[in-house]
């Protein structure tokens, strides 16, 4: 991999257009706008946009722009978290003249033109920050790209408790902080929770169930997330309402998603779950990731190999 690579493709096009997947959460959000405010900074001649979706709860960051196909004809497209092709939220991307992938996720699809894969890092938006490191001496940064980048870092290792931090992590953060970044914004911007959601927080913490070897759940209906008024990616964002339970390593949020489609979001501080997320056409991190359980009807079958999951984990605890 070689970063130098992707700068020269940067100064090369006069037009990039960075694009995110679906359902973007805010490392994805953090790393396009973080990458869109560098480049606009450095390269203020240049035509640099973010498509795809938006996300309500780091829509702090920016809004998406809207673009013509037009605009693709000799243009650089960036795609940013997205481990594969069919997940990326505007499928323009490929009418770009050159596709550069930027992720941390394990590889699933090699698309594009070139590839900067690094599993090492806990965010992509932490990729980001350290490419804009590596060549202070071109690139410059700006407060509304410090802003994102941490949303981007923060978010994606749930407030630096997961095990995929590492001492770069802070190494790159703490640039930002002597660049003179208020991080405490950024954290109460990411606390702030309009009524509804925090109504429905209430219900997930009251609703929830456990399986007989500790894993904690909720199913959020359709008719749930209607009668409380909120948005699917806000009532998803509560996975960790259910991180407390000492006696559960793993939980989970289930919702239905577009064409009826049940997704899980997985979590977990003890056994490593990405592997159990493959097996239901899902993955992302040991700790963290998503998966696709089809219908309602398939949630009981995922929910007995994390059981089991949950059981081996405890049982090899006792034993050593």
């Amino acid at each position: 991999m070689d970063k130098q690579h992707i700068l020269d493709k940067i100064v090369a096009y006069n037009t990039i257009i960075i694009h995110m997947h679906m359902r973007p959460d805010g490392d994805c959000y953090g790393a396009g706008f973080g990458l869109k405010h560098i480049l606009k900074e450095s390269f203020p001649q240049k035509n640099i946009y973010v498509v795809g979706e938006t996300a309500e709860y780091v829509k702090f960051i920016g809004d998406v722009d809207i673009i013509s196909n037009e605009t693709y004809q000799g243009a650089l497209s960036i795609v940013v978290d997205t481990a594969s092709k069919d997940r990326i939220a505007d499928q323009r991307y490929s009418l770009g003249e050159y596709v550069i992938k930027i992720d941390h996720h394990l590889p699933v699809d090699d698309y594009g033109d070139y590839q900067y894969v690094d599993i090492t890092r806990p965010a992509t938006a932490q990729i980001i920050l350290e490419f804009y490191m590596d060549f202070a001496n071109i690139l410059k940064l700006n407060m509304d790209a410090a802003k994102a980048l941490y949303t981007g870092i923060v978010t994606d290792t749930g407030r630096f408790r997961y095990r995929s931090v590492t001492s770069d992590t802070f190494k790159a953060v703490a640039h930002l902080l002597d660049f003179g970044l208020d991080f405490t914004q950024v954290l109460m911007s990411l606390e702030v929770k309009s009524e509804n959601l925090m109504r429905l927080q209430g219900y997930v913490l009251q609703n929830f169930r456990k399986t007989v070897n500790g894993v904690a759940y909720i199913e959020l209906r359709p008719e749930t997330i209607e009668m409380f008024g909120v948005s699917l990616e806000e009532a998803s964002s509560l996975v960790n309402e259910l991180a407390a339970l000492a006696d559960c390593p793993v939980w989970m949020l289930f919702a239905e998603y577009e064409n009826q489609i049940v997704r899980a979001r997985l979590r977990s501080k003890g056994p490593a779950i990405n592997l159990l997320a493959n097996r239901f056409g899902g993955g992302g991190h040991p700790m963290a990731c998503g998966a696709n359980v089809g219908s309602w009807e398939q949630v009981a079958d995922l929910l007995k190999e994390a059981d089991d999951l949950v059981y081996q984990y405890k049982m090899k605890l006792k034993s050593e």
